[in-house]
């Protein structure tokens, strides 16, 4: 090999392992601002990392009817309740602020929290859809198992 070639593979080798490592470390930075999506049964078997790490996850299905309560606050938002299915489990939902317009009971929901101690979901974000035809992907696989 010649002096030239060999130049050209130590630089080459050296790129690479530069851009491993900066790929490496933006991975590890962005870990923690990840949010799984999870369904309502995998909540409640327990079977999904996230029960451990108390990292946020975004709960979807169908809000269940019959199950909403609402309070207003004085603040100017509501406090909610309900109860969010995947047509085979259901689990409570608890929220605080200000819900979305087309927030309602048998119309689809993301809610983005965390679990708490007493099997619950603690919403700190709801999302609605915002059509009749729209449905998150994650969401419609999920109701079709």
């Amino acid at each position: 090999m010649t002096p030239k070639a060999r130049m050209r593979l130590y630089g080459l080798t050296l790129f690479l392992a530069g851009f491993g490592l900066a790929t490496g470390l933006t991975l590890y930075a962005l870990r923690d601002n990840l949010s799984y999506f999870r369904t309502p049964s995998e909540l409640v078997s327990g079977n999904y990392p996230e029960k451990l790490s108390g990292r946020h996850i975004r709960l979807g299905g169908l809000v269940e009817k019959g199950s909403l309560t609402r309070n207003w606050l004085p603040s100017g938002g509501e406090d909610v309740s309900f109860r969010v299915t995947d047509l085979a489990q259901s689990i409570m939902v608890h929220y605080r602020g200000m819900v979305p317009d087309l927030f309602r009971e048998g119309q689809g929901v993301i809610a983005e929290g965390k679990m708490a101690e007493d099997g619950s979901f603690t919403a700190d974000r709801l999302l609605a859809k915002h059509d009749e035809k729209y449905m998150p992907p994650e969401v419609a696989k999920s109701l079709k198992k």
